[in-house]
């Protein structure tokens, strides 16, 4: 059961539990009414639970196996792809979403089935997870040394 006390798994687990909590206090004390806690688990909002915890996984793998490490690269790769597709790709789709919920409001249309609008995130909210990320990967990866 080594899969437990990996740090590579810690931090990358423990970033994104930390984040999806920090986006639902920040999401509280903006003001957003927050009747369930499917709150915890929705996407987009401050910071990016994606890229904290690609961001924290590339610290420990940093530290551990080297910058130079093969797997340092691909752990770099992955973490750029996540929070470009958060910003770029993810964004846009949700944005698009949004207009076509508009639409079918305007036209008094009805969706053959209902849909949510999952928005990716802004550079702000990329930004502040990747800092959270880097955070928590420094103190796994000195918490298990």
């Amino acid at each position: 059961m080594r899969l437990f006390v990996s740090p590579y798994i810690l931090a990358a687990v423990f970033a994104w539990f930390v984040a999806q909590g920090l986006k639902y206090t920040i999401a509280m004390y903006a003001g957003r009414k927050l009747g369930s806690m499917r709150q915890l688990y929705l996407s987009g909002g401050m910071p990016s639970a994606h890229s904290a915890s690609v961001a924290a996984l590339l610290v420990v793998v940093g530290f551990k196996d080297g910058i130079d490490s093969a797997v340092f690269g691909l752990a770099l790769l992955f973490a750029a792809v996540v929070m470009y597709d958060a910003i770029m790709v993810r964004r846009s789709s949700g944005e698009q979403g949004v207009a076509l919920r508009w639409l079918f409001h305007h036209f008094k249309l009805k969706p053959e089935n209902s849909f949510r609008t999952a928005k990716g995130h802004t550079p702000k909210e990329v930004f502040g997870g990747a800092i959270l990320g880097l955070i928590i990967g420094l103190v796994v990866y000195f918490a298990t040394l």
